[in-house]
């Protein structure tokens, strides 16, 4: 089945997504990964987070929002959109400034001339910013948006789980 052209009637699903990162002295960092799927803006649909050591705030960052992905285009019915919400610049920069699309030209290169950092949570994400359906937003961080703070909660809790070695990866 083709889908129509049109967002205007179309239902939304809703997506936050959020990373972490704890540090344990100087070198140990533990992070952690969150997402919360909402339809009609009150009903989760799916939730899940996960986290790793040796890590980075932005690859947590990248990796909720690529899982989130990959569960969303799992379930997107036809002509339903989906609406990611991040608190990450890094991400929403990269969307609305299509710094992407120069990545790609330059074979996965930066302005600087180094090879773009998470190349490989990258690619899991890009396709999604030229898809008709897929929008990408803002939200403030810690400004008491209900689902970005859940997110976050939970990020902040793998992260601290695996801090203090109480999970595992």
């Amino acid at each position: 089945m083709e889908e129509k052209r049109s967002k205007e009637h179309a239902q939304v699903l809703e997506v936050y997504t959020d990373g972490s990162l704890k540090r344990k002295e100087l070198t140990l960092r533990y992070g952690g990964w969150a997402y919360v799927v909402v339809e009609n803006a009150t009903t989760i649909v799916h939730a899940d987070h996960g986290g790793a050591r040796d890590t980075t705030n932005q690859k947590m960052e990248l990796t909720a929002v690529a899982e989130a992905l990959d569960y969303v285009s799992k379930i997107r019915k036809p002509n339903e959109r989906i609406i990611v919400y991040s608190d990450s610049a890094y991400v929403i920069n990269c969307y609305a400034q299509e710094w992407y699309i120069n990545w790609i030209n330059n074979g996965w290169v930066n302005s600087e001339k180094k090879p773009v950092a998470n190349r490989e949570l990258w690619e899991r994400i890009v396709p999604y910013f030229d898809n008709f359906w897929y929008d990408f937003r803002k939200v403030e961080a810690h400004s008491g948006v209900y689902w970005n703070e859940e997110c976050d909660a939970m990020a902040q809790n793998k992260a601290d789980r695996l801090k203090r070695g109480i999970d595992k990866e």
